[in-house]
């Protein structure tokens, strides 16, 4: 499945690259929940959560599928309808978000909020959950199965749907309070840099194009490792684990950058609303597909050998064919196919090329998988 983005017709105006604090505070509360997801994070995780305040502890608990696998769409601009390239501002301050949230009626809250009760889009209609016996019914028999937050939380929207938008505003309004203020402080400048510089990528083509399309292909396809960049038409599609197709030239795009999504890219493309690339700043290098190759690679026995022999000390193709007992063209391929994979390096000495295993590459498979999966 995948994320696919066709780039016919648009250009650089079909995008906006905002800063959200709202954004990121979800960003913020999926790692304090998750935090086996982000071990670069994990120290900050730590400390805010044993410095947690009872009630925040409460609120992690009770809120949390709002920012688990499928990300609740209310932490992003753009819920009034406001497409991103239009005139009106898409983000604004947390004072000026959180209002928005407040002022959201009641029945778009309890929609937005029921799919991310049941983490899915495809099959379910919620448009009149808090007036369709249908719809109800549905979303009480889709969390039967799923965890006990998703179960408690869908049975307190069903339940009183205006307390439950009151007690997340509370919630996130805590949030602020207890550690959102200076996490934001020290992110924000990191933030800005970023949108900064991915704004500069989508406009380096000058416009509309073949010349302005190439550049906004490159401008998204640097966003994630597992991003590909396709012709006929142009596209790029994102590896991920659901299917949606998203046309800037008809439905403009918002780009938010994050420090504390990293690795994930969210991509948010609900009807009716502007979607969202919810992007890292520090895109990791290795994706998903990149470390199964690399996996794939060292299963063959005969590259294992060969691994092992260029891991202790540089050797040249034809050293390596006498000690394996094969030729030098069967040794130049499994060579070759290691160096494609970025797991082996080269250098010359006079004349003749000896290679060397990458061990710091190697090293890293282990968390390359770990960071791809979760891309």
């Amino acid at each position: 499945m995948s994320v696919v983005i066709v780039l016919e017709g648009a250009g650089p105006g079909s995008f906006t690259v905002a800063v959200s604090p709202l954004a990121e505070l979800s960003a913020c509360l999926h790692a304090l929940t998750g935090s086996a997801h982000h071990p670069q994070l994990r120290e900050w995780a730590t400390a805010v959560t044993d410095g947690a305040s009872g009630a925040l502890r409460a609120g992690l608990h009770r809120f949390s599928p709002l920012w688990s696998a499928l990300r609740w769409r209310g932490f992003y601009p753009g819920l009034d309808g406001t497409a991103a390239g239009g005139t009106r501002p898409v983000a604004g301050g947390l004072d000026e978000q959180l209002q928005g949230l407040a002022g959201l009626p009641v029945a778009r809250f309890a929609e937005l909020t029921a799919f991310a009760c049941v983490s899915g889009y495809r099959g379910f209609d919620f448009s009149r959950l808090l007036h369709s016996a249908g719809q109800r019914a549905a979303l009480g028999h889709a969390v039967a199965a799923l965890s006990a937050e998703r179960r408690a939380l869908a049975a307190e929207l069903l339940r009183d749907p205006e307390r439950c938008r009151d007690g997340l505003l509370v919630f996130l309004d805590r949030c602020r309070a207890e550690f959102f203020t200076q996490a934001w402080a020290d992110t924000e400048p990191e933030l800005l840099r970023s949108a900064h510089t991915v704004r500069g990528r989508l406009t380096a083509g000058g416009g509309w194009g073949p010349a302005g399309t190439d550049e906004l292909s490159a401008a998204l396809a640097s966003l994630s490792p597992d991003a590909s960049r396709l012709t006929g038409p142009p596209r790029v599609v994102f590896d991920k684990l659901h299917h949606s197709v998203i046309t800037p030239a008809r439905t403009p795009v918002l780009l938010v950058p994050s420090r504390h999504n990293s690795p994930h890219l969210v991509v948010k493309n609900e009807p009716g609303l502007p979607p969202v690339l919810h992007y890292p700043v520090d895109a990791p290098e290795v994706g998903v597909t990149l470390a199964r190759s690399r996996m794939l690679a060292l299963t063959d026995p005969r590259r294992v050998r060969l691994c092992r022999l260029i891991a202790r000390e540089s050797m040249t193709t034809l050293d390596l064919a006498a000690r394996l007992s094969m030729t030098a063209p069967q040794v130049s391929r499994h060579l070759r196919a290691l160096r494609d994979l970025g797991l082996v390096r080269t250098e010359r000495s006079g004349r003749f090329v000896l290679y060397r295993l990458d061990l710091a590459a190697v090293e890293r498979l282990g968390q390359d998988v770990v960071t791809g999966l979760q891309h």
